[in-house]
This record gives C-alpha cells, structure tokens and sequence, in this order.
C-alpha cells in the first residue's frame, strides 16, 4: 500500500475501516438517503446486499445497497445496471453517503 500513502482515502465515520480513495472520487454530485453523496469508481472493504430494482431521481436502476465489511454499516449503494441509455456510465459505480464517511490524510 506504500503507492497510497499520499493519496487521502474515506473512511467509515463508524469504525475507520478505509473504504475509497480520493482519487476514485467522480463526483460529489449525489444524494442518498441521509443526504448528500459522492460518486465512486472503486470502493474497498464493503459487502454488497441484494440485487434489487430502485426508482431513483434519475431513472430506474437495478443496484445493491453497500456495508462495511468490518461494522455493518449501511454506507450507499453501488449501481449495477442502469435501464436508461443515457445514464449507462453509472453502472459498477458507488454511491457513498457523506454522513457515514470521513476523509482521512
């Protein structure tokens, strides 16, 4: 891991488990559940729930909700297939809340 040592990463607020790299960010243009969101292109240490369908403001996706792989908790979700021709680029991306990360340096 020494290539990331530079590279601020997000962590999750509940138990600082490193869940995305700084540089992975796309975008801060989102919002979840509890609130504003970030846009991924990776994210690490996270458990994907089950695949379901969801009306989201955009359009209708089929995604699967993301944990913490150490605490269990719910941090956004990751877009799996979007059934719109022009929102496509989202798919394998991940939303993360604002809410249940911090930025670590």
């Amino acid at each position: 891991m020494a290539e990331f040592r530079d590279d601020p990463l997000y962590i999750c607020k509940n138990c600082r488990n490193p869940l995305a790299l700084q540089r992975d960010q796309l975008s801060k243009d989102f919002w979840g559940k509890s609130g504003p969101a970030y846009m991924f292109s990776h994210a690490m240490n996270i458990i994907a729930g089950q695949k379901e369908d969801r009306k989201l403001i955009t359009g209708a996706y089929s995604v699967a909700d993301i944990y913490c792989c150490n605490c269990g908790e719910i941090l956004g979700w990751k877009y799996l297939r979007a059934y719109e021709m022009q929102q496509k680029s989202k798919e394998g991306k991940f939303i993360i809340e604002t809410a249940k990360i911090a930025k670590e340096y």
